[in-house]
Order: structure tokens, then C-alpha cells, then sequence
């Protein structure tokens, strides 16, 4: 295990003075701990193809090791394989499952589309919360699935496919555009924007931050805003709103919110999902309800993420 100082050295050093400009010295140190280590394989059962009593009953016949997890009937945690070892089994091909971070399950599951939903994804590449939508929808309703690289979008629709998730609708183009050409047309929207991915930091993995920087960080924040307008324009009043990020600085989540709830007539509301290493919003000088919203702290088990549930009002 690497000390707290051995961490702070190796990671970028404006991204350790925004830690502790963000967060309580007890909070940095655990949020360091929890970018020491690989973290364990998660994914979730396809229930458009499979079940979970299912999937449990084939990892034990292999001797694959797993745990429940208490929040998702649907996941597993993986915990003496790799991805590649699962990747060598017959559900892997069929699309039986799908290899998913657990916070990056959370967002669907806050939105919480039913079927007969018409659901917009702003950013959906390469598909994991877009084909988790699909199962909870039972593959009844419309999810709209915007990517904007070309690469990714193809990728995007090979997953659509392999999961067999027949209501979706895969698009290419610009996020900032689809509020004027879907304007007032969706039941939810699930905004997973682009951001710097310091919750996907793993120390030993200097990849995982070698691009970040603050001027990244600003420059994201620009076009998150513009994200953000964009998914309001395109939501019914009444309609919710899921604004997520797999990033842990408050540039990104909080004063995005804070900003959003000054400018569209939005009313942030509580979400019911309690995850262990999970802390709330922070809102001292912002809007008060911003405590409402959740971020996750990097884990063994859990990326870092941030996860917010905002409801259109009227007029």
C-alpha cells in the first residue's frame, strides 16, 4: 500500500490543492487511498437475456467468487477474476452480461425510466447506462442515443445490439443542439457529460491522469453548460432530469447545479439510493438544496461519481 505522501507526489499537484480545496484533509486522505488500487470487476446481468439466479448459479459452477450487491439485485462484484478470464465464457459472447462500473449503474437507477418512456441519453457512448435504461424499460418505450465521435458511436451501436435493446434509436451529433430539435419531447433525460474523470484515478495507472489539468477542467465546464441547457430545452415540464459526472471537483458538479437552478426553472430533489461511501453535496455559499445531490468516493468497489435527480417545473 503506497503512503498518502507517495500519492500526493505522483498525482498531478494543482489536482491535490483542489482536493483540499474541495474537501476536509480526512476526505483527501480517503479519497487517496481509494486511487491506490486496481478496483475489483463489476457488471451486471442483461435481463433482456438472462437473470441473475441465473448468472449466479453459472459463476459458481466455475468457481467464479462474487458478491450481491445491496442496492442493485441486477450487479455483482467480481472478486477473483479479470475481465479477461470472464470474457472467455459463452454469457460474455451472447450478451448475457454486460462489465459496467458500479457508480456508473447509479445514474439509470436514479432516473429510473419506466416502460412506455420516452427517454433522451445526451452523451451515451459506449452504452452501458443506455442499455441498463433498456432493461429497466423492459424494452418498452423510446430511448434516444446521441454520441458525438464517430468512433464511439459505432462502438455505441454494437452494444445497442449485442443486449438485444430493440428501443433505442442510436444518433450522431452535437449534444448543445438536440434541446432545439427535440424541444419539450422527453419524459427524462439522463446527462452523463464529458468531464475530467478524476474519479477514474488510479495512482499506480498514470494514463488515468496524465491529460488532466485545470484549464481542462474549465474548458469542460463550458461545454457542460451547454450540455445542460440543451437536455432542459428537450424535457417535458415535469419531466426529470439525471446530471451525472464520474468527476469529484465542485467546478464540474456543484457549481454546475448551483449555476442550473439560477437560471432554468428546476427543482433538485432527493435521491433515494443509499450508497455506503457516499457523501452529500457540498453547498456552503449555493443554492441550499444543492446537499441534495451525491458524490461517490473512489473505492475498491466504486469509481468516484457524482449524481444529481432535478425535476422540470412549469412556467
Amino acid at each position: 500500500m503506497l503512503s498518502i505522501n507517495e500519492i500526493k507526489r505522483r498525482l498531478p499537484e494543482e489536482f491535490i490543492e483542489e482536493l483540499y480545496d474541495n474537501y476536509s484533509p480526512v476526505t483527501v486522505d480517503k479519497i487517496l487511498q481509494g486511487m491506490t488500487d486496481e478496483r475489483y470487476v463489476t457488471l451486471r446481468v442483461n435481463t433482456l437475456k438472462y437473470d441473475i439466479q441465473s448468472l449466479m448459479r453459472y459463476f459458481k459452477d466455475r468457481n467464479i467468487k462474487f458478491e450481491r450487491v445491496p442496492w442493485y439485485d441486477d450487479a455483482l462484484i467480481i472478486k477473483n477474476a479479470k475481465e479477461k478470464d470472464i470474457q472467455k465464457f459463452d454469457i460474455y459472447d451472447k450478451g448475457y452480461i454486460y462489465f459496467q462500473s458500479l457508480s456508473s449503474m447509479i445514474p439509470p437507477l436514479v432516473l429510473l425510466p419506466a416502460p412506455g418512456d420516452r427517454v433522451l441519453d445526451m452523451t451515451a457512448a459506449p452504452g452501458s447506462k443506455t442499455t441498463q435504461m433498456a432493461c429497466l424499460m423492459k424494452n418498452e418505450g423510446y430511448i434516444l442515443a446521441n454520441e458525438l465521435d464517430k468512433i464511439r458511436c459505432e462502438r455505441l451501436k454494437y452494444n445497442v445490439q449485442m443486449q438485444d435493446s430493440k428501443i433505442i434509436e442510436v444518433i450522431n451529433g452535437r449534444g448543445e443542439r438536440l434541446g432545439d430539435l427535440y424541444e419539450g419531447s422527453f419524459d427524462k433525460v439522463l446527462l452523463d457529460t464529458p468531464c475530467s474523470g478524476e474519479g477514474r484515478f488510479i495512482v499506480t495507472s498514470p494514463l488515468t491522469y496524465r491529460g488532466w489539468s485545470l484549464k481542462t477542467v474549465n474548458d469542460l465546464v463550458k461545454m457542460q453548460k451547454k450540455l445542460f441547457a440543451s437536455a432542459v430545452k428537450s424535457l417535458k415540464t415535469g419531466g426529470t432530469l439525471v446530471y451525472s459526472t464520474c468527476t469529484i471537483n465542485r467546478k464540474e458538479n456543484e457549481f454546475i447545479l448551483d449555476w442550473a437552478l439560477k437560471n432554468f426553472n428546476l427543482e433538485l430533489v432527493d435521491i433515494d439510493i443509499k450508497i455506503k461511501d457516499s457523501i452529500n453535496g457540498y453547498n456552503e455559499d449555493l443554492e441550499e438544496t444543492i446537499n441534495k445531490s451525491m458524490k461517490i468516493l473512489p473505492s475498491k468497489t466504486m469509481e468516484g461519481f457524482f449524481v444529481s435527480k432535478l425535476v422540470k417545473r412549469g412556467n
